[in-house]
């Protein structure tokens, strides 16, 4: 594994020479496998020389080969904007079209009008983007040009120090010094920090958004430094990968002139685009450049996707051109029948120059091609321009609509995709997260069981019950926080922080993300500060009160903690005491959270205070306890130290000694401890129990230096909630972290003792191994010890088996003690807790010398480094000791289940898509109205493809049982089945990873998808981020349904990506999310409104226009078609050519765009009470085949009517061509402006203002052109015609009847369908004119009448037991079987009852319903993680509230 590698340049030269590789580029790197043989893979790797003056010459040959680091993000440059861009605009077939067209027209033999003005149109579309697209191009040029003139300190080899230059100047192999609130410039590997731990601080927000500081380490053997990093001393070498786009993932080593290697990954890497914060200077060498780096590899820009309506839009767009090609087919028939007409040639037959005619046949073909020309306005050109800008006006109001922004984090809606706003309003299925999306992702310490106790933090629970008081904005609850504290605290806090004597680094007042630091003042009595600038760090968060039977038990621990002997190690022994005080001491080591203050600007604390300030004698405790009178506590204090195994007894004999469940169960509860619901430091708990029983009064108690505890002052920035849960829930029992550094980390005890641990290693979180382990050196005992804490599915499997231990006695309570923490960590589960174990190891000197000997070679290694590491933590991560487990609860977000219930009422399907347990997934569903307590839910884990596939089939059969045979498609909420009368229950599917691995390999996806259909909800629980997106693509390819993705972290990134509509929720797992969706929310609860008003009417506005579009262009087009019946198919128009620009270009756009903007068919409180209205959008009501087909025979009805009524009106007149076809074109706008009148929901001045200005400009236009063009389009001439038909009265009378009989039958259709209309939306239409009283109590009855029906609660069987079933006979009973041994008559199985949680009861014994029953695989046996549904354990529910279940669960 430890290969030498060759440091030269020349050596690399020679293998090059001979042909054995190409020059250096960069891939995953492969070290060669023959030993005796140094070299690197050139072709997959990258080989970074400094630029120093040793190395110079090799880093002049290797840094021209990569990347600069100047950025361009612009699409052309001046000499290829115009071909470029008008490649780009070609590549729409619609324009291909009109410049085929143009074309056309400058053949001499079928020009029907002027050259110059057929190109008018396609020039002003060309001409709009091409500005458009100029101007958005222009500001990425001036954007880059400002980040590439940003100033930089580089080393200067010549002048041997940091000369400051630009950041394009900057190469690969660079030496870059960066000072504090500098911007990194491209990715450093980072050799130098001024922090004298080797620790350099990022803020990530403007990668990922994360407000909470990173922390980055110099390579090792470069931590140590004194003085100034001196480049030219640096004489190494670096290898490392191919630029990728891996913002955690990089690995290389350092080669030393003595050819050993230094391994070093993505914690010594700066990223381009952070910040530098809490760091005076930092050094490093670039290694990625420019466009290599990984922030500019992960800049794909917005991504473009075609909406339901364009693609249904192109496919009518093809019925206009076969509807185009009729009508040209007709004039090219028509043509050549009249011509045969003649007997000889008529006069206007003009030959050619030698005297001939064209052919018949040839002269229709002409014809064809010119009727194309003289109809190609059928094809509606304008309307994707009107399309561009009706979707940017939809997204300006979009953007401020104030229900969508979020006050707290100063948001509002952010549309990433311009193009697919109208897809809002009909989407069919919602996949959503759980953690942050569905909850706050605000982790809350509730719970923890120690040693099989556990200790239910009553009185935090009661303080959990009101968290809108204790995160409101008022003065009360402001002045209060400032003086929950005792004053001391506050008199000298820059004395309390400078104590260790080290200078505190200074975090710079910008720290904070721009997002979060222009928050809004929101009361007057708000402090300037209130909005934390530390990540994870509300009161509602960090706040814990005590449990009041732990915090004895803690404090003894403690005590006994510091009594611990020197020069010997304790003894291995499973006292709780000794296990109480490592449960804490993990929960404050195993973490890598940073100490800092809470100051403005912000100081970290890098050195322990002087514990001889605050630590104290035993002497001195006796005393303190002597004078409060507490003899029974302190006879535990004597001078002298009692052995480990007196001083256990002592300490035991406060802990509960009988072994009963029931005493287990009970003596939990502790709720006669009052509290004040703030945050309750260690010296209010000791002084409200030391003083109970005393006369000593509690000032006297915090006078005593002892208890004197660490500055409020401080606080944690940490890296996930979890981990800032779980410290802040150490520091209310006074356990606190003080002060970390990457070798050691201390922590002060209650008594105000530090403890200064020695950090060895740190095997930090990752989503394989799903736990964190540090290993460190216990101060006292010198023992090396590895505290870990992870998933509970992963440590439950890593602990030391009970069957090696040699006493009985202790077997049999270890093997109590972890079947006790099972169960409580079932129960943590079910009340929708976050659990994690906390598990112990002491090793050996020499195993862990052994071991860290493995681990620097893995480290070093670029070949397959992440398994080296992978099974380097295996190898340490195993025969743990179980210290307890922890329960943290993640709140759900304000409004979730109102919001679930409109959008299930709005026929949405909503899936839950996470990786969290399966019970704690069940349980926030049912909080949140997923699912409800009378469905019947059906709960599938197993691994095995053909029990799988057996259970599916089990479970479509009773499920068609309720739903009959038929395919259902959205079946109703509460529908009775065809073949019974009486109301069902709904059903609930809920399914693990493993599952889902079985479905998708055995080929069971149809089955599945069949299933899901007739379910309410499902839910995907342990699913990876992988099987969510392939889960997204099944439904949405397979169903051909339109998809909603939402979720608020990277795991969910692929899942926003692959659905229709990926919504990113900007919140406290950074915005990578954010970054990958096309919409960004800040709430769970906006996508309410989002969806069912904004998609709604996004939806039908544009859906409408479009329909009209088609309609006003066949419409108008048709005049010309009929025309050419009265001219010998010609190719002739009765209307001036320019009038036909004017009229679409002028006369008739404006009101399609303010009606796609502004018109509003129902008003919003009507769509939100009333979240059925969405369906419509689902149906593709307003636009669909039906409603095209009947607009354009509308058209064409309209057509006939505007130009046969002028017709007849001037037959047999003497007026010429224009003066007939002037009032055509005047009736026709008419005509077109009163249809778009008709379709007008909303009336408001605007609208009135655009429809008359449109026909007045129509008048006003006209009067000017026909006044002043004379000559203009010769031969013809339009001279004063419009004036001459304004003095005429036929004109008028012609202008008045013709729209009228146009548009009779369309106003009576519309008539019937307000009057009788059965259509939710004619219904709430009519609701929405009425007054606002009568509108309330319409919608009451509305929704009244559509309430779902509901399983009647008589029907519903108490529980009563059955004799349990014998474990063999479930294992040899097939799923088939047993479901066919277990089938009732339809109506009692409705009405199946669920075991009930008895908040009273004593006892966890399983219930189950005489009608309920059990689907096990063939192997299957009762699992744990299936105990929520198939096994009632009795306890005191959370503060929500316990839910008395009455649903039918089928645990499978």
């Amino acid at each position: 594994m430890a290969l030498s590698v060759d440091s030269s340049w020349h050596r690399w030269q020679w293998r090059i020479r001979d042909g054995l590789l190409q020059a250096p580029s960069e891939a995953t790197p492969l070290l060669s496998p023959e030993k005796g043989r140094q070299s690197h893979n050139l072709t997959q790797q990258r080989v970074v020389f400094p630029n120093n003056s040793l190395f110079h010459h090799n880093w002049a040959k290797v840094s021209g080969r990569y990347s600069s680091n100047r950025i361009c993000t612009t699409k052309y440059t001046l000499f290829t904007f115009l071909p470029q861009n008008l490649l780009e605009q070609f590549h729409r077939w619609a324009n291909l079209y009109f410049l085929f067209l143009v074309i056309l027209n400058w053949m001499p033999a079928m020009e029907v009008f002027h050259r110059e003005i057929t190109m008018l149109p396609l020039v002003v579309v060309l001409s709009i983007i091409m500005v458009k697209d100029g101007m958005e191009d222009f500001k990425k040029h001036r954007f880059d040009r400002e980040i590439n003139c940003s100033n930089i300190q580089i080393y200067e080899r010549k002048a041997q120090s940091y000369v400051q230059k630009r950041w394009k100047d900057v190469r690969v192999g660079d030496f870059v010094q960066m000072q504090c609130n500098e911007i990194i410039p491209a990715d450093i590997l980072l050799l130098f920090s001024s922090d004298p731990s080797g620790i350099c601080h990022l803020e990530t927000a403007n990668l990922d958004g994360e407000t909470n500081l990173k922390q980055r380490r110099v390579v090792k053997g470069f931590s140590q430094q004194e003085v100034q990093f001196e480049p030219e001393h640096f004489h190494n070498t670096i290898v490392c990968e191919k630029p990728n786009n891996h913002l955690n993932k990089f690995k290389g080593y350092m080669e030393h002139p003595d050819q050993t290697r230094t391994g070093f990954g993505s914690e010594s890497l700066l990223l381009r685009g952070c910040t530098i914060r809490n760091t005076e200077v930092a050094v490093g060498i670039v290694i990625y450049a420019g466009h290599e780096t990984k922030a500019m590899l992960n800049n794909s820009g917005p991504r473009y996707k075609r909406s339901k309506i364009e693609r249904r839009m192109n496919v009518d767009v093809f019925f206009c051109i076969g509807l185009l090609f009729l009508m040209c087919l007709v004039g090219a028939v028509g043509h050549s029948l009249w011509n045969r007409t003649f007997s000889e040639h008529p006069p206007f037959d003009v030959p050619d120059a030698k005297g001939g005619f064209l052919p018949l046949a040839l002269g229709g073909f002409y014809m064809f091609l010119t009727m194309i020309i003289l109809l190609q306005v059928l094809i509606p050109i304008s309307l994707y321009v009107s399309i561009e800008l009706v979707k940017l006006g939809q997204v300006f109001f979009l953007h401020n609509d104030l229900d969508l922004y979020d006050e707290e984090t100063d948001l509002s809606i952010q549309c990433r995709a311009l193009n697919i706003t109208e897809d809002l309003g009909q989407i069919q299925y919602i996949f959503s997260d759980k953690t942050g999306t569905l909850t706050e992702n605000k982790m809350v310490f509730r719970r923890c069981t120690i040693m099989g106790y556990e200790y239910s933090h009553q009185e935090n629970a009661k303080r959990l019950e009101t968290p809108k008081e204790l995160d409101s904005d008022s003065e009360e609850w402001t002045q209060y926080q400032c003086l929950s504290f005792p004053a001391r605290w506050a008199q000298n806090p820059a004395a309390a922080r400078n104590q260790g004597g080290a200078q505190p680094l200074r975090r710079c007042q910008s720290a904070r993300v721009p997002m979060q630091g222009h928050s809004r003042q929101r009361s007057l009595g708000r402090w300037e500060n209130a909005q934390s600038p530390v990540a994870f760090s509300s009161s509602l968060e960090k706040d814990v009160t005590p449990d009041k039977n732990l915090l004895t038990k803690v404090q003894d621990a403690a005590l006994w903690l510091e009594a611990l002997p020197g020069s010997r190690p304790a003894k291995p022994s499973l006292s709780t005491t000794a296990a109480i005080a490592d449960f804490f001491l993990a929960l404050t080591i195993c973490n890598s959270v940073m100490v800092s203050t809470t100051t403005e600007p912000r100081q970290r604390v890098t050195m322990p205070p002087s514990t001889k300030a605050l630590g104290t004698s035993l002497e001195k405790i006796q005393q303190l306890f002597q004078k409060l009178k507490l003899s029974s506590l302190s006879q535990s204090f004597s001078s002298t130290v009692p052995s480990d195994t007196d001083l256990g007894e002592s300490l035991g004999a406060n802990m509960p000694t009988t072994d009963s469940e029931e005493r287990d169960d009970v003596s939990v509860c502790s709720g006669d401890y009052s509290t004040d619901g703030g945050y309750r430091s260690s010296t209010w708990d000791q002084g409200d129990i030391l003083a109970s029983g005393s006369d000593v009064s509690l000032e006297e108690v915090l006078e005593a230096p002892a208890l004197d505890l660490a500055s409020p002052e401080l606080c944690y920035e940490a890296e996930s909630p979890d981990e800032a849960a779980l410290v802040h829930a150490a520091r209310a029992y006074s356990f606190t972290l003080v002060s970390r550094t990457p070798e050691q980390v201390t922590v002060r005890l209650p008594q105000g003792t530090c403890l200064t641990f020695d950090v060895l290693c740190t095997l930090g979180f990752d989503s394989v191994r799903k736990r964190m382990s540090v290993v460190v050196r216990h101060p006292l005992t010198r023992e090396i010890v590895i505290y870990t804490k992870g998933a509970d599915s992963i440590i439950m499997d890593l602990l030391e088996d009970p069957a090696c231990v040699t006493e009985i006695d202790v077997e049999k309570k270890v093997r109590k003690i972890r079947a006790r923490t099972q169960k409580h960590l079932d129960l943590y589960a079910r009340d929708g807790l976050r659990t994690l174990c906390i598990a112990k190891k002491v090793v050996s000197e020499e195993d862990f010398q052994r071991w860290a000997s493995f681990r620097r070679e893995a480290e070093a290694s670029l070949d397959n480094r992440d398994e080296l590491l992978m099974e380097t933590a295996q190898h340490l991560e195993n025969q743990l000791t179980l210290l307890g487990a922890t329960g943290i609860e993640d709140r759900l977000q304000e409004g979730v289940p109102d919001t679930v219930a409109a959008l299930r009422e709005a026929g949405i399907q909503l899936w839950v898509l996470t990786g969290d347990k399966q019970e704690t997934a069940v349980n926030i569903a049912y909080s949140c109205r997923l699912l409800d307590q009378t469905d019947t839910v059906y709960s599938i884990n197993t691994e095995s493809q053909e029990t799988c596939d057996s259970i599916l089939s089990c479970a479509l059969e009773e499920v068609k049982q309720f739903y009959g045979p038929r395919k259902p498609d959205r079946l109703p909420p509460g529908a009775p089945p065809p073949t019974s009368g009486a109301a069902i229950p709904e059903v609930g599917l809920v399914i693990d990873g493993k599952t889902l691995n079985a479905i998708f390999q055995g080929k069971l996806e149809k089955k599945f998808l069949e299933l899901t259909q007739y379910c309410r909800s499902v839910l995907c629980c342990r699913s990876t981020p992988l099987q969510k997106s392939m889960i997204v693509k099944l439904v949405r390819d397979k169903l051909s349904v339109m998809t909603l993705s939402i979720g608020d972290g990277a795991n969910d990134v692929s899942m926003i990506q692959a659905a229709d509509i990926g919504i990113g929720i900007s919140g406290q797992e950074g915005m990578q999310a954010v970054m990958s969706s096309d919409f960004a929310i800040s709430r769970f609860r906006h996508l309410k409104k989002l969806l069912l008003v904004h998609g709604h009417w996004c939806y039908s506005r544009l859906a409408r226009m479009v329909v009209y579009y088609f309609y006003k262009n066949v419409s108008y087009v048709n005049l010309l078609f009929w025309y050419q019946f009265l001219c010998g198919f010609s190719g002739s128009t009765m209307i001036d050519y320019w009038q036909m620009i004017f009229f679409n270009l002028f006369f008739t756009s404006l009101p399609p765009l303010v009606f796609g903007v502004l018109d509003k068919d129902i008003s919003a409180e009507t769509l939100l009470a009333l979240p059925e209205l969405y369906k419509s959008g689902q149906n593709s009501e307003c636009y669909n085949l039906l409603t095209f087909w009947v607009s354009m025979v509308d058209a064409f009805y309209q057509s006939l009517i505007c130009f046969f009524i002028p017709y007849l009106t001037y037959k047999d007149s003497d007026i010429d061509v224009f003066t007939f076809g002037t009032p055509i074109n005047t009736v026709s706008l008419a005509t077109i402006l009163l249809h778009q009148a008709m379709e007008m929901k909303t009336w408001t001045i605007i609208h009135g203002l655009v429809l008359v200005g449109s026909f007045l400009m129509y008048f006003v236009v006209s009067l000017v052109y026909n006044a002043t063009c004379v000559i203009c389009n010769s031969p013809t001439n339009p001279y004063w015609v419009m004036e001459g038909q304004l003095s005429d009265p036929t004109f008028y009378l012609v202008c008045f009847l013709t729209p009228v009989a146009a548009l009779l039958p369309r106003y009576f259709f519309l008539s019937l369908q307000g009057s009788y209309g059965k259509s939710l939306i004619s219904k709430a239409q009519k609701i929405d004119k009425l007054p606002k009283d009568k509108r309330d109590l319409a919608i009451q009855s509305w929704r009244s009448r559509h309430t779902p029906a509901r399983v009647p609660g008589k029907a519903q069987p108490t529980p009563r037991p059955v004799p349990p079933v014998p474990e063999q006979d479930l294992k040899t009973s097939t799923p088939k079987q047993k479901c066919k041994e277990d089938r009732v008559p339809r109506g009692e199985r409705s009405s199946r009852d669920h075991m009930r949680d008895d908040s009273c009861s004593t006892d966890s014994s399983a219930k189950l319903s005489s009608r309920d029953h059990l689907l096990l695989g063939p192997s299957s046996t009762m699992a744990s993680g299936a105990n929520s549904s198939g096994q009632a354990n009795v306890h005191q529910r959370s503060s929500r509230g316990s839910h008395r279940r009455s649903q039918s669960s089928m645990t499978i």
